[in-house]
Formats: structure tokens, sequence, C-alpha cells
């Protein structure tokens, strides 16, 4: 039995997605529609109690969350494929760096710009709220612009953590203001999305 991913199209599965194509891991897709609250629906929540995806089932029949972690996972059970560099290696310690920045200063801000009536009042105060977060995911965008070596986040190459950026780069920071302001970072999401194994996940889940 491989593992069994349960989240949706153009959601954080995606990088768990195509961490496990990249390791060439046996894995199947479970769609959980975010459009259908199908994660709020009793099936999802006895995986995963937060209601948030993805979540992955382990060969053995565990069940981990939090997409993050997940990179991490992945890397730990598939060693030969370096997903965060050698292990014990400064390149290592970038990468999880990275992960945990963009999981902590990214994420949380991505469920306000989305759902900001969780936060504030329908009308104004949510519109604004969602802009106030949209900004401040373009300026911890523009730390990780100034980080990238080129054409991956690390001087030592590819990494999970390339993943995890290409994939919050697809989401709602604005399509003229990424081409402006994060033309590194475009370059990188270019060659993630261009790596053999992951190519066909990134047309699945992005559609270009």
């Amino acid at each position: 039995m491989g593992y069994v991913i349960y989240g949706d199209l153009g959601s954080g599965a995606f990088s768990t997605e195509a961490a496990l194509a990249e390791v060439e891991a046996d894995y199947e897709f479970r769609l959980v529609s975010l459009k259908n609250n199908e994660q709020l629906e009793p099936a999802f929540l006895a995986l995963n109690p937060s209601g948030k995806m993805p979540a992955l089932q382990l060969p053995e029949g565990g069940i981990v969350t939090e997409s993050a972690a997940l990179l991490v996972v992945i890397a730990d059970r598939h060693p030969q494929h370096r997903l965060l560099g050698e292990p014990g290696s400064f390149a290592s310690a970038e990468a999880l760096r990275w992960i945990a920045y963009m999981a902590s200063e990214l994420y949380p801000m991505v469920e306000i710009v989305d759902y900001p009536e969780r936060f504030a009042p329908a009308g104004e105060a949510a519109d604004a709220l969602r802009e106030k977060a949209r900004e401040r995911i373009r300026a911890r965008f523009l730390a990780i612009e100034k980080a990238v070596a080129g054409p991956f986040l690390l001087a030592s190459g590819f990494s999970a953590a390339d993943i995890y950026a290409a994939m919050f780069s697809r989401w709602d920071i604005g399509r003229e203001w990424r081409a402006a302001n994060l033309p590194k970072v475009e370059a990188l999401a270019a060659a993630v999305s261009q790596r053999s194994r992951i190519a066909p996940v990134w047309a699945r889940h992005f559609k270009k």
C-alpha cells in the first residue's frame, strides 16, 4: 500500500503531491472539495480535526497533517532523494529555515486573504483586512526574492523549500505585482514546474 493524500487541487496538497512525485513514491490523491466544504464533513474531520488540508495517510496507516511537516516527513522517509539536502548540512538547515518561514509568515496571511470574514465583519472591514494581509504576504515574499540563489532558493540546488515557495507564489498576491516584483521567484516556480516528475502534478493543480 502506498501513501494517500487527502486534499484539493490548487491547495496546500500540491506541495505534498509534488514531493511524493519527486521521490517517485507510490501514492493516491483523494479529492476533498474546498468549494463544497468537504473538509468540514465528518469523514475528513476524522482524519484531521482542524479541518485543514492536506492530510497524508502513510503506507503503514498513520495520518500526518500540516504541509510543512509533510515535506519533512517525506524527505526523511526518502533520504536518497535529498529533498532537504545532505542531512546535518548547512543547506539542510537553510531549507528547513525557509519552510518554517513560509509556514509561519505566509500561511496565516493566506487564510485571512481567502476568508477575511473569519476575522472581521463582512463588508468594508473584511475587505480592508484582506488587503492588509495581502500586503504582508507581498512583503514577506520580497524577503524570499532577495534570498533566491537562482534558479532555486538555495545555492546548493533544488530542495523541498522550492516546492513550497512555488506553491505559495501561485496564490492570491496579484499576477501583475508578482511579475513586476518577483522575477527570481517566478523563475524558481518555472524551474519547479518543469522538473520531469513534478510537471504533471503542477499541470493538474495550476493548469500551466
